[in-house]
């Protein structure tokens, strides 16, 4: 038998009204709402934010009630405002539930036909401590005098300002139950501020009855107002920042303002003067004379752009609009002083670097796409513009992006949708804020699934659908951060574009001379010459324009995050004219992000990569990312020296075969330096790729021009020649700005006569010299045979034989020294490996150095220390000569060989740095030293390659403070763009070197 289906009751249980508690049936019974009368009370509660919290307040309200619980029941059952408000902010704050219950009749405020204006605030906690207007010489509308000044007055006006509070908030949360209208974000924050206004003026009443018992108050003070408070946008729990201007600024003007944060900050929310002039370390109160004195001679860019909010909020209004009135003017002239771009950038980057990694994407206040950036974006076009723009002088980040789209210096879609994504952050902040009436800005963590469920109805989010509430809410936070991100870029540079190109029929343009203060602002040292590179990009009605228009807002953002943002510009045009006839190369800008964001950094930054790109613009493909990360690092080293012997062995022509070694060389240093400068290689990688490209050009260039020789002939070359490297090519850890140091070695084969071979073989080696180091516009390729027997003033090419003669008859100890690098790199490999095989026992003497030579080596050291430092160099800082450089490692780890190799097989090594693990094995040095020396050859290292680089040319010294040195440091890869910070750190791991080769190297 089939039973009936049972009829669903008209009553909806717990499950159906989304109450988890399993205390939640016997609660309703215990309100008496389990029944069909309650129906709509049910529906009521369940669409709380957190429906289980409203309903265990309500019982415990219930029970503070008592008796007059049914009044309450009654209103709730008929008064649907009401209703929306109780039960939208029991469900949202627990900090506001406990005031219920501490207070319970303090529900009938929440039954307020409207929000109290700023007025009713002010006389409704003034009245709370029974506050009457001060009389006497000092007096003013906004001053009064404290009844209740004991102790007791902090529990009276904490109470009554909650109270108020609690009402805006009931009011704000209604909607999210009942189909109440939506206060304006607008509105809501200026009602916090009017009530922060009351609040500080009640406190102020209550400061002046304590400090001045028994008399009128004898000096001025005013209150002025700063950030969120300032610019009438404050939070729910916020600081509210506040400077102080008194006169005189005497003992009782600073007992008056720290009695007042006193009160306030134990009734109310912290009171925080720390924007005043020396912030915490400077006077709590100054005359006014005395603020404009500092802002005239000491005060920084943040602190003027901290006074864009600056509002006077309490007792002397009228001294207050006087310090307003006479430091609004140095606030718009802010933007001419010359490190005003610096301090600007500096101060986002520390704000950003204060939020720990693991909140960075769950901060709503500080982090990427958050609202710190809608509000610096907002301030610094203000400062730029607002000095010939009065309609600029708005204290609030909405009304201030509005009078910016008005002026045409922002879209007016980008502000529209700004501001929406503004508003909806700020929504979150106050209902994470309200909870528990606590400061906070970090969203609930990704694994907090209940936290962002009450987050999103708290918000007033629903299920659109497809999703549910929290992942409308995840999606809605994503897309709000990244619009933020993407119109932060906009923000500053599409309206130079519309300057420059007209875009959008219907946008307003930019004016010239605004246009040239928003670049400068920008970071560009060269305004005027930018705008003109922007007009050349976007010129004329070609495609190509269009598209480079659409990039340009997003690439002059990522430029202007480098050192060099006018060098940077400069060099994408010359890029982009250089490869006008390339097709792929704009599409690749605009569809691979990360191609686009690199090229602008690498631009930016080097003067070094511009032109090898431009002949090379392949390489700019590999800017991208692959399967197996980025594709810079897919080439080998050795794959790269077969491929470019590979081609030039193709050609015949002497000249053709180097001109492609040539050309494959450049690619691998664009690539190499590419990679460099992003961060992708270290420095004994990039050392070893630099030094592989060198080998293989040689060999490449040598085997063409023996092979051309041996046409023009017609018979087999006379003599064996092999290339042997020395110093750092020898060592394979060359740098940009390094020579190839060589030694040419020749030996005659059978039957052919020696004087002859040799001849030969200076011929070939003095064509593959001129061939090198023919005029280019690439890096130069000087093959400099400096180190043979007798210096310049000896033959260019020698025997094997007569080398043998020489260095066991001549050999003086600082040749000895350099054959500790000698490599064969290039040609006959067998005479090459001969070659070593007859220097082995000159520099890896039996026994060791002996103590003449190595007296000998000091004394060339010391002399080298004292003359060859450039005049005017800062020995402190010369990467090459100076104490703790590299010269100073080499010699130390070469003294060392000299007196160990003989006993220890693998010193006998080129590398410093395999060197350096050698004397660290074997127990030569303690670890702790090697480790220092280590350091400070890398470091030196970095700081080298990272000079040429920058400045597109080989140089050893490190500039002083300023752009260029911040430049070297970002590319020798420091963390920040201090580049003091780096010169300290560069001075101090050499300081420390210096003292192990002192005590290693001795003399």
């Amino acid at each position: 038998m089939v039973r009936p289906p049972t009829a669903r009751s008209a009553v909806p249980g717990v499950g159906r009204l989304g109450l988890l508690e399993p205390t939640a049936a016997d609660s309703l019974h215990q309100l008496g709402w389990d029944n069909v009368d309650g129906v709509p009370v049910l529906w009521a509660l369940s669409r709380s934010p957190d429906a289980d919290l409203a309903l265990s307040t309500l019982v415990r309200l219930r029970e503070a009630l008592g008796n007059d619980w049914a009044e309450l029941d009654s209103a709730i059952r008929s008064d649907t405002t009401l209703r929306g408000r109780l039960f939208g902010l029991l469900g949202s704050s627990t900090a506001f539930g406990d005031h219920l219950v501490a207070a319970p009749a303090a529900w009938k405020i929440l039954r307020e036909n409207r929000i109290p204006e700023r007025d009713d605030l002010i006389a409704d906690l003034l009245d709370a401590v029974d506050a009457k207007p001060e009389t006497g010489p000092n007096a003013g509308p906004m001053l009064f005098r404290a009844g209740i000044a004991g102790p007791e007055a902090i529990a009276l006006l904490r109470s009554r300002y909650r109270d108020q509070l609690m009402l805006l908030a009931a009011v704000d949360l209604a909607s999210t139950v009942e189909n109440e209208p939506v206060p304006p974000y607008q509105v809501v924050g200026r009602h916090l501020s009017d009530l922060a206004d009351a609040a500080l003026t009640a406190a102020l009443s209550v400061a002046v009855a304590r400090v001045c018992k028994n008399g009128p108050v004898p000096v001025r003070l005013a209150v002025i107002a700063m950030g969120k408070c300032g610019a009438r946008e404050l939070n729910y729990v916020s600081d509210v920042d506040v400077v102080f201007v008194a006169e005189p600024a005497d003992a009782t003007a600073t007992r008056l303002a720290a009695e007042m944060m006193s009160v306030a900050s134990s009734a109310f929310f912290e009171v925080d003067a720390a924007l005043r002039p020396e912030g915490k370390a400077g006077a709590l109160v100054r005359t006014l004379d005395s603020h404009l004195a500092y802002y005239k001679r000491w005060a920084r860019t943040w602190e003027f752009q901290a006074l864009l909010k600056n509002r006077p909020m309490t007792g002397d209004l009228e001294l207050g609009q006087q310090y307003r009135d006479a430091l609004m003017p140095m606030v718009w002239t802010a933007s001419e002083r010359p490190d005003f771009v610096a301090d600007v950038q500096a101060m986002r980057r520390r704000v950003e670097d204060l939020v720990p990694a693991d909140l960075r994407e769950r901060e709503l206040k500080l982090g990427a796409g958050s609202l710190r950036d809608v509000e610096f974006a907002v301030q610094l076009l203000q400062l730029v513009h607002g000095r010939v723009d009065d309609s600029l002088h708005a204290t609030n980040t909405v009304e201030a992006l509005t009078a910016l789209a008005a002026g045409g210096y922002v879209g007016r879609d980008d502000a529209a949708n700004l501001t929406a994504s503004y508003e909806f952050l700020r929504l979150l902040e106050h209902r994470l804020q309200l909870q528990r009436l606590k400061r906070t800005h970090t969203l609930p963590a990704a694994d907090d699934e209940e936290g962002m469920r009450w987050l999103a109805r708290a918000a007033h989010i629903r299920p659109d659908g497809r999703q549910d509430a929290v992942g409308v809410l995840e999606t809605d936070i994503r897309r709000n951060s990244m619009r933020v991100r993407r119109l932060h870029a906009k923000l500053f540079y599409r309206p130079l574009l519309e300057a420059v190109a007209r875009l959008d029929s219907d946008a307003l343009r930019l004016s010239p001379d605004a246009a040239v203060r928003q670049l400068a602002a920008l970071g560009y040292g060269a305004p005027a010459n930018a705008l003109g590179h922007l007009k050349a990009l976007t010129g004329g009605v070609s495609r190509k324009g269009r598209i480079q228009a659409l990039l340009l807002p997003t690439l002059l953002e990522w430029l202007g995050d480098t050192p060099n943002p006018d060098a940077g510009l400069l060099a994408y045009r010359r890029v982009s004219e250089g490869l006008d006839d390339q097709i792929w190369f704009l599409r690749e800008l605009r569809d691979e992000g990360a191609i686009a964001q690199r090229l602008m950094i690498v631009l930016g930054s080097s003067e070094y990569l511009p032109d090898l790109l431009i002949n090379a613009p392949e390489t700019i493909r590999m800017y991208a990312d692959g399967p197996g990360g980025p594709q810079l690092l897919g080439p080998q080293p050795e794959d790269v020296a077969r491929g470019i012997q590979t081609a030039a062995a193709r050609y015949d022509d002497p000249n053709r075969a180097v001109a492609a070694a040539r050309s494959l060389r450049r690619h691998e240093l664009a690539r190499v330096a590419s990679a460099d400068l992003l961060g992708m290689l270290d420095v004994p990688q990039v050392c070893a790729a630099l030094s592989s490209v060198w080998v293989a050009v040689l060999e490449a260039s040598l085997s063409a021009v023996i092979r051309a020789s041996e046409a023009e002939r017609g018979a087999p070359a006379p003599a064996d020649l092999a290339v042997i490297g020395m110093g750092r090519l020898g060592g394979m850890e060359l740098g940009y700005g390094s020579d190839a140091d060589v030694l040419f070695v020749c030996d005659a084969r059978p039957g052919e006569d020696e004087t002859t071979a040799v001849k030969w073989a200076v011929g070939i080696a003095e064509k593959v010299q001129r061939l090198l180091g023919a005029p280019s516009t690439d890096p130069p390729l000087q093959v400099d045979a400096g180190l043979r027997p007798e210096g310049r003033n000896g033959a260019l090419v020698r025997t094997l034989a007569a080398y043998q003669a020489y260095y066991d008859q001549w050999a003086q100890p600082w040749e000895v020294q350099a054959l500790l690098r000698a490599h064969q790199v290039a040609g006959d490999q067998d005479l090459g490996v001969r070659f070593l095989h007859v220097i082995d026992p000159i520099r890896y003497p039996a026994g060791g150095v002996s103590a003449d030579a190595v007296r000998e080596i000091r004394r060339i050291k010391a002399r080298v220390d004292a003359e060859r430092l450039p005049r005017g160099a800062n020995p402190a800082t010369h990467t090459k000569l100076g104490r703790g450089g590299l010269a100073d490692i080499e010699w130390t780890v070469q003294l060392l060989q000299l007196r160990h190799a003989h006993e220890v097989p693998a010193l006998h090594n080129t590398s410093t740095l395999q060197s350096l693990d050698v004397i660290e094995a074997e127990g030569i040095l303690e670890p702790e030293d090697v480790a220092l020396l280590r350091e400070s050859w890398i470091t030196a290292t970095a700081a080298r390659n990272a000079l040429v680089l920058v400045k597109g040319k080989a140089t050893d010294q490190l500039p002083g403070p300023g752009r260029l040195l911040s430049a070297v440091a970002r590319v020798a890869g420091w963390p920040t763009d201090d580049g003091s910070e780096f010169l300290d750190n560069y001075m101090r791991i050499t300081r420390r070197a210096k003292a192990v080769v002192e005590r290693v190297f001795g003399g």
